[in-house]
């Protein structure tokens, strides 16, 4: 597979365009923009390629060459194009192994100031929806963005807009992407609708030896993360991975940081006092995520030094509370612990329940059937 960073989330992703429109830079992003049966990705996977490098993945290596190939076809004809892949078939060269089995359907186009948007938006921790013109009587490309707070924006006609509005808002609710018909007496138009979900935010209270790889794996998997400690100073260069780093005390955390209903919480200071006012902070705020190091033991004792307090921790607080923290990986070692925290914080954040792939019921991902073939 050529060169490109194709681990990066999708924030990480829209970053890179931003700083490829800024730089006035030739560049084609690649969008899958429908999938039948079952592949690596899901609609809104996004691969920019600019010159040799570039940034994001489609598939696990199936299609990123023949897509950089095309690439080149689109700068020079400065025009979008939509390429569909079948990767179904064991007598086709894209089926061979390639761990994939569907179709799927790819936009190809050249990156121009209709994409900042998006970029700007996410950017400031917004959620947006891209609408892309993918077929009919429109131009293929033509975008228009949907801002739940300001609604829509961009090219798209009005005629156009108003048959959109329920549908876009619908599946930006549900956080999907996918492609929608909109036939009426002004045209006939296919758009592909992309929800892009600004990152989560994560803000670990610590500043331990144990928190970098907390930091370095919630950063690679799509949180933003912010470090506070409670003793001594700290700066960005001792923890290069976080977005940013905090110094302040517990009892003013919530005067520090933004605590809101998208921001979850670990608690690794490893001081039970500091631990324990944290906790009294947090419970005050609509965080979905509290996540506390140490045993059950210790957890006991907090809550009744706060109920001592007149601090009561309510059902509904019992269950945003995550004590001991992560899931059960086995092993001690401070990165197997890292990953049982992220993998809970990811279930959290992404509502799924724990459990082994092989017991999930359907598929992994949501999706629509293959229709049979004669």
């Amino acid at each position: 597979m050529t060169d490109t960073n194709w681990e990066m989330a999708e924030a990480d992703v829209l970053a890179a365009i931003g700083d490829a429109l800024d730089r006035g830079n030739d560049a084609v992003l690649a969008t899958i923009i429908d999938v039948e049966g079952s592949a690596y990705r899901r609609p809104g996977a996004k691969m920019l390629i600019e010159g040799d490098g570039g940034a994001g993945s489609l598939t696990a290596g199936c299609l990123e060459d023949e897509v950089r190939g095309l690439a080149n076809e689109v700068l020079d004809a400065g025009r979008p194009r939509i390429e569909t892949y079948d990767l179904m078939g064991d007598e086709d060269v894209w089926g061979l192994g390639m761990g994939c089995n569907g179709i799927i359907t790819v936009l190809l186009e050249p990156l121009d100031a209709s994409h900042r948007p998006a970029v700007e938006r996410v950017a400031h921790g917004t959620d947006c929806a891209t609408l892309t013109v993918v077929g009919g009587d429109r131009p293929l490309g033509e975008r228009g963005i949907y801002d739940p707070d300001d609604g829509f924006a961009g090219a798209l006609p009005e005629w156009l807009v108003a048959d959109l509005a329920d549908r876009t808002a619908a599946l930006f609710d549900a956080g999907r992407s996918e492609t929608i018909s909109v036939d009426t007496d002004d045209g006939s138009v296919e758009l592909f609708v992309d929800t892009i979900e600004a990152p989560p935010e994560l803000v670990v209270l610590g500043s331990g030896p144990d928190v970098t790889p907390v930091v370095e794996l919630a950063t690679r998997v799509g949180f933003r993360v912010a470090v506070v400690a409670f003793r001594g100073a700290l700066s960005e260069a001792d923890f290069p991975a976080a977005d940013t780093v905090h110094t302040t005390s517990p009892p003013k955390l919530r005067e520090s940081i933004d605590l809101d209903a998208d921001t979850h919480v670990v608690v690794m200071t490893h001081n039970f006092i500091d631990d324990r006012l944290a906790l009294g902070e947090l419970l005050d705020t609509p965080v979905p995520y509290i996540g506390l190091m140490g045993p059950r033991d210790r957890f006991e004792e907090m809550r009744d030094e706060l109920a001592a307090e007149g601090v009561s921790i309510t059902d509904a607080d019992a269950d945003r509370i995550y004590t001991p923290i992560g899931l059960d990986l086995g092993g001690d070692a401070p990165s197997t612990i890292a990953y049982s925290i992220v993998a809970e914080l990811l279930a959290v954040a992404n509502d799924r329940t724990p459990r082994h792939l092989a017991e999930r019921a359907g598929p992994i991902h949501e999706r629509r059937a293959v229709e049979p073939t004669e």
